[in-house]
């Protein structure tokens, strides 16, 4: 019995195996196609990402010249590699962020090497004894110094990077110094290693097909304040039953477009470090106020907390319309409107850059509407009346007297930013709606910002 038990076993393990060898040449075939459709999806969400791969190649191709040109190669060996390293580390995916790293790790060489030859005449005299002592006591000091000082929010922030190097620098100069008596012809060789490589980075970066940081933290600022407006005027269609909105169409887009702009933070604070590096092109001249941008951002995330609070109650479990709903509805339907309709003239104010001065009126409606909702409140619409039956509907009330304050902050907020950034003045006012509708033709941005009038042809 235990000898049939066993052939049983080994004949199933067999089997297994068979039938596993077998489907192996149609698994690999389905993980191909997946792994192909995730490559197409991850491409065709922004091509920018192909082009930038085709320029990392680019770089790495015209760097490795050196290797082949002997000439060129006898100049920097054995420390030719590190061209091909910086640009490994250094090329990124914006202008901005290429500058950056560039910027930090060609200063930190400086340094850092400058310090390593200073340290290796300080200690050479002292013998092999007193030599390794003291670099030892050098490298000990300058990595737990800047160790220390990348802690600091700014330094993180900016010059990160540059430290790191600086570190690796430092450490590998002076301890070669103790092995290595050309000790200055080594720095000097490392510096222009990563100074050629930089430029490769920056050359390729701004040269072929250039990724504007400002430009993506410019769009993003626009689209963010466009998102709330939508999720603003779906809440007052949709939670205040009102029909043929524009809520109505789409409910996942108009109401839930909020989310990703209470995710932003991150993505703009590097946006905005990186714009900080950038030369001045296009319509964003040398220092464009950033900090600006990152104002307004801040301003919006405090928006979108409210409507994603606002959010909540479309869900929630609601009482019957209550006679003290039915008197504010009114109010707070206009608020909710007004408001979305204000943050989206405020968010193609910025994507076309010009004055935000067509928003004013959306946004005195909406705070004529609070002050006649608070007047509502103050009344004596309480009596005989269950608080706990209206609390709902007197809770979206406050919350949209804080949303009417936050677009007011916004609006503010973005007026500060078109003065300082010097936005054009455009004439007539448009309209999101007249822009999205159709109802107008042959208008561009470049007729917004150089002409003083536009016209405008209105289909019959």
């Amino acid at each position: 019995m235990e000898v049939t038990s066993g052939s049983r076993d080994k004949t199933g393990f067999f089997t297994q195996g068979r039938w596993w060898f077998k489907a192996l040449p149609v698994k690999l075939k389905a993980n191909m196609v997946d792994m192909a459709r995730s490559l197409r999806k991850l491409g065709q969400e922004d091509p920018r990402r192909v082009v930038h791969s085709l320029k990392v190649g680019l770089a790495l191709t015209l760097v490795s010249t050196i290797f082949y040109y002997l000439p060129l190669y006898k100049n920097f060996d054995p420390n030719a590699i590190w061209i091909v390293m910086t640009v490994v580390l250094v090329f990124e995916f914006s202008v901005g962020a290429t500058l950056g790293k560039g910027f930090n790790r060609g200063i930190a060489t400086l340094l850092a090497g400058g310090l390593a030859v200073g340290a290796h005449h300080l200690t050479k005299h002292l013998g092999r004894v007193g030599e390794p002592m003291l670099l030892g006591l050098l490298v000990f000091l300058q990595a737990s110094i800047s160790t220390f000082l990348r802690f600091f929010p700014k330094i993180k922030a900016s010059y990160d990077y540059g430290m790191l190097i600086f570190i690796m620098t430092f450490s590998f100069i002076s301890v070669s110094a103790f092995r290595y008596d050309e000790i200055f012809e080594l720095a000097q060789e490392r510096l222009w290693t990563v100074s050629i490589g930089g430029a490769a980075c920056v050359i390729v970066s701004i040269l072929v097909f250039p990724v504007w940081a400002s430009e993506d933290l410019h769009n993003l600022i626009a689209l963010n304040i466009e998102k709330l407006g939508n999720s603003l005027e779906g809440f007052g269609d949709k939670y205040f039953k009102r029909t043929g909105g524009e809520g109505c169409k789409d409910d996942k887009e108009f109401l839930e477009g909020y989310k990703s702009v209470l995710d932003s933070k991150t993505s703009e604070e590097s946006l905005a470090n990186f714009a900080a590096w950038e030369p001045g092109h296009g319509r964003f001249p040398f220092r464009h106020p950033w900090k600006l941008y990152l104002k307004v951002g801040t301003l919006a995330r405090e928006c979108a907390c409210r409507i994603e609070a606002l959010n909540g109650y479309l869900n929630a479990d609601m009482q019957e319309s209550s006679e003290v709903g039915s008197i504010i509805q009114e109010a707070c339907t206009n608020m909710s409107i007004e408001s979305g309709k204000a943050l989206k003239e405020l968010a193609l104010a910025i994507k076309i850059m010009v004055q935000p001065s067509s928003a004013h009126s959306h946004i005195e409606n909406a705070k004529s509407a609070a002050k006649n909702l608070k007047s509502l409140l103050k009344s004596g619409i309480w009596k005989d009346i269950d608080l706990l039956k209206v609390i709902t509907e007197v809770t979206v009330a406050s919350i949209l007297i804080d949303v009417v304050t936050c677009t007011e902050k916004i609006a503010e907020s973005i007026h500060e930013l078109a003065s300082t950034a010097q936005f054009k003045r455009a004439e007539p006012t448009l309209s999101p709606e007249k822009l999205n509708s159709g109802q107008m033709q042959c208008v561009k941005s470049s007729q917004i910002l150089n002409c003083p009038h536009v016209v405008i042809n209105v289909c019959e």
